[in-house]
């Protein structure tokens, strides 16, 4: 069972809410982007798992997570987000809602808000200047900042256990947040953008280093592997690098033991 259509209605509706109409619409109530999404999960999460959600927005993985029998840790960092997911997921006792950033530290870190698209908020004071001007970009402002608490993945494993996967999505925070993992899980995703080239490699190598061994990607929002194989870290980077600037984004999926069948 996925969020009530009626919560989400309700959601679309509220003037607050303004900035996330455009996520509430695209990733709610289309049933076959949900199917495609849970069959596409279900490679790497089973009934009664721990899932981390890093970076949950308005909770679409989330929803999805769930309906594979998940137990989840949303983290999300922005207060009209975890508004959002509050109302979303008020009723679901499997979902813990963590309102921080995730990052090398625990403590607290600034995030660069962009009010009209919330979704591309983050805690990379790189990210912004890396957006700025490029091609597909255009009219991206971070206008605002604001001081959050900020964990790391080792202090939510300390607090919640071991999660089967991991969902980093964090706009360009992504090799802050794996800093903060010091040993290998047995499944996660990162994101990448071709906006930033080096961050991938670093994602790469701080993997590596925990013990993560086989990697493939999907790419933009498509819910599917894009190779037919999984790679090495440094065939992973070479194939990242040659990725066209229209590529835009996409996440990469990092094993450090065989998937569960």
């Amino acid at each position: 069972m996925g969020p009530h259509i009626a919560v989400i209605d309700a959601l679309r509706d509220d003037p607050a809410m303004a900035a996330l109409r455009r996520s509430l619409d695209s990733y709610y109530g289309h049933p076959e982007r949900d199917a495609a999404m849970d069959e596409f999960y279900a490679q790497f999460i089973r009934p009664g798992d721990l899932v981390f959600d890093i970076g949950a927005h308005i909770g679409d993985r989330v929803a999805s997570f769930c309906r594979l029998g998940a137990r989840v840790v949303a983290v999300e960092p922005q207060p009209l987000c975890v508004r959002a997911l509050r109302s979303i997921f008020l009723e679901d006792d499997r979902v813990t809602l963590v309102e921080a950033a995730c990052g090398a530290d625990t403590g607290t870190v600034r995030l660069h808000i962009n009010s009209a698209n919330p979704t591309v908020s983050t805690a990379s004071s790189r990210f912004p200047d890396s957006a700025h001007g490029a091609p597909g970009w255009e009219g991206e402002i971070w206008d605002t900042t604001a001081t959050v608490a900020s964990t790391t993945l080792n202090a939510l494993i300390d607090i919640h256990g071991v999660p089967a996967f991991a969902k980093i999505d964090v706009e360009g925070y992504e090799d802050a947040v794996l800093a903060g993992l010091h040993h290998a899980l047995p499944a996660l995703s990162f994101e990448f953008t071709t906006i930033e080239r080096l961050l991938p490699q670093r994602c790469l190598d701080r993997l590596g280093a925990l013990g993560f061994s086989e990697f493939n990607l999907a790419l933009r929002d498509e819910m599917s592997l894009a190779l037919p194989g999984w790679l090495r870290a440094d065939d992973m980077a070479a194939h990242l690098r040659a990725l066209p600037h229209e590529t835009n984004s996409g996440d990469v999926y990092c094993l450090s033991q065989p998937l569960r069948h």
